[in-house]
């Protein structure tokens, strides 16, 4: 793993700044702490930071081959198999590592080299010969990318966005329609960034750049396609799906340095660990933390797995209410980012460092096969729909929706006010709102006049929507999944374990987002997804064998933090100092007085805007980063 940056002139050959290049590298020093590399040729500039995980010894970068430059940072885990491919078609290998693919590769296929890649990557390829600039990023968004066009024509690159604000001559302003995304979602989604012109290339895309043309929109070249089915009994499809689980954990097992797990005790990670130690001749690797409270803690169904298979097993006790790692937090993301899970990812991976370079992780499996408690209830409101013509849910449910009294303090299988408002919505509207943090409603009480003029109609939902809309599926659970997997899965998931790893200098590896198991989940009828009112259906039998049935079958947990007690509590003076923020009343775009009285409401019981008032806080912390 590796952090990524560069320059390319499309217009002229015009010669790049090693120096520009260093500070853009530098930036993202965190990334690579094994050494640095600059390359640079009339028109381009390539830099490295790297990790070094295969060929430690070799495979320096940028790697340059006659007329091809790469610059790489990811995995092919396939890549012996496509070295033999390409020794067969003539190409000399001068390393051992998986850069040198790339290379030859893109000699002998070009873009649909792609197709072959198993793995996660986000890489550049100069092409001297063809006068290209090409900017590829994996099949679900596991790598990060941004680019961005400067003042002088040339387009800059990096893995993380401070990689292209170190350029002297980028200008920075805020964009306010993602203000208005992230405040719905809790993140800023591809391929928008806080930073008007910096672009996240999405998942599954790539750019290609020719000298003495405009910059072209990327380019989609993968997409998971809901419109198969698999055919088969539910043995035959579980034992589909184990050998492609089975699979994806082998192949990323491939280390030159320790590798070992990320444990929590759940499924997920759980699963992970079962099929490491499977193939594995020695004992893996597991890393936990847990916390005090009770109520947060896993750290028993951790140990439980970990002395099923006999694991080298570490743990740490860290505290929820880690709020001296905000700061960080707010560095490492670049832009504001309000999953508070983050703080205890990072202490997870702090620790898990100190035993190894390399971790699996459980990321995927609640996208790629329903796992969440919100594909649940929008399952049985989408049966609920199916049986009353739109126009009387509008009128009926979406009447008693406003009617009915707020209850935030409630479960959401209690909030009878929540359902009743989703029941009188089209289906997508309803689930784009259910992902969200805060409301429409909500947030156009704290945007100001003008910010909502400046939004110009821009709706943070609609993107949702859209996704739904547009979704190679029939089925509606299958059009939910579509847009989970876009826009929450690289937004939010994946960001945080790249991020969050990345800073301490950590490999994060995600075998359940292997592309061949994801599209072998999304050709799973439904009823192997979601079955009888419990996720992942299917996975969870064929784990049967492999996992007690307590860790199968309890409620999902994950990493729980208490935010509406922090705000109650040891940040309560916090969300009180954000009325009178200056950072926040200079943009112009928020009734702070409303925010004061989101925060005084909160603290005296009297609502529940603990999420909000993160987003807040995280939001003026990363303006005052970026801008001031």
């Amino acid at each position: 793993m590796c952090g990524i940056a560069g320059l390319f002139h499309p217009a002229t050959p015009k010669p790049v700044d090693p120096a520009r290049l260093r500070a853009m590298i530098g930036a993202q020093a965190h990334r690579g702490p094994d050494g640095q590399g600059i390359w640079t040729a009339p028109g381009v500039g390539f830099a490295h930071a790297r990790l070094s995980i295969i060929d430690v010894a070799g495979s320096p970068q940028p790697m340059v081959d006659g007329e091809v430059a790469v610059c790489f940072n990811g995995e092919i885990y396939n890549y012996r198999e496509l070295r033999e491919e390409l020794r067969a078609k003539g190409a000399v290998f001068h390393t051992d590592g998986d850069t040198e693919v790339l290379v030859h590769g893109w000699r002998l296929w070009g873009p649909a080299m792609l197709h072959r890649l198993v793995g996660m990557f986000a890489f550049a390829v100069h092409d001297a010969k063809a006068g290209t600039l090409f900017l590829a990023r994996d099949r679900l968004g596991v790598k990060p990318l941004h680019w961005a066009e400067l003042p002088d024509g040339a387009v800059a690159f990096a893995s993380e966005m401070k990689g292209v604000l170190a350029h002297p001559l980028f200008r920075r302003r805020p964009d306010i329609r993602a203000v208005e995304d992230y405040l719905a979602f809790g993140y800023v989604p591809d391929d928008a960034s806080i930073v008007a012109g910096v672009h996240k290339l999405p998942a599954g895309h790539f750019l290609l750049i020719e000298r003495g043309r405009a910059t072209p929109a990327p380019r989609q070249w993968w997409d998971v396609d809901f419109s198969n089915r698999e055919t088969g009994s539910a043995t035959q499809l579980g034992e589909g799906l184990l050998a492609r689980m089975r699979e994806a954990v082998v192949s990323r097992m491939v280390a030159d340095v320790p590798l070992g797990a990320f444990l929590s005790g759940g499924v997920d990670s759980s699963a992970v660990v079962a099929l490491m130690a499977e193939a594995s001749p020695r004992a893996v690797r597991t890393c936990t933390i847990g916390f005090d409270e009770a109520g947060l803690d896993e750290r028993s169904h951790a140990r439980t797995i970990a002395q099923r298979f006999a694991t080298d097993h570490a743990e740490r006790v860290v505290q929820p209410d880690d709020f001296a790692l905000i700061d960080t937090l707010v560095a490492q993301f670049d832009e504001p980012f309000a999953d508070a899970s983050a703080l205890a990812t990072y202490r997870l991976c702090e620790m898990t460092r100190e035993h190894v370079t390399v971790a699996l992780a459980g990321d995927g499996a609640d996208e790629i096969l329903m796992g969440y408690r919100r594909h649940i209830f929008h399952a049985g409101e989408e049966r609920v729909r199916g049986l009353f013509p739109a126009e009387f849910r509008r009128s009926v449910f979406g009447t008693l929706g406003r009617l009915y009294p707020k209850a935030d303090w409630a479960p959401r299988s209690l909030r009878a006010k929540t359902t009743l408002q989703a029941l009188g919505m089209d289906g997508a509207e309803a689930y784009a709102r259910a992902v969200g943090v805060t409301s429409p409603e909500a947030r156009a009480r704290l945007f100001s006049a003008e910010a909502k003029a400046a939004l110009g109609g821009h709706r943070a939902e609609d993107r949702y929507v859209a996704a739904m809309r547009d979704a190679p599926a029939r089925d509606a659970m299958d059009r939910v999944q579509y847009a989970d997997m876009k826009i929450w899965l690289p937004g939010d998931i994946l960001t945080k374990t790249d991020r969050m790893s990345m800073a301490v200098g950590l490999e994060a590896r995600e075998p359940l987002l292997d592309h061949r198991l994801v599209e072998y989940a999304a050709r799973l009828p439904v009823s192997m997804r979601l079955r009888g009112g419990q996720g992942k259906w299917l996975m969870k039998k064929v784990l049967e064998p492999y996992l007690p049935r307590d860790i199968l079958y309890r409620p999902k947990m994950g990493f729980v933090t208490p935010i509406s007690a922090w705000f109650r509590g040891a940040l309560a003076d916090e969300a009180a100092r954000l009325e009178k923020s200056g950072l926040l009343r200079e943009t112009g775009w928020f009734d702070l007085t409303e925010l004061g009285r989101l925060a005084a409401d909160h603290r005296a019981g009297r609502a529940e805007h603990g999420r909000t008032l993160w987003q807040m806080l995280m939001l003026e912390r990363s303006l005052g980063r970026l801008f001031a």
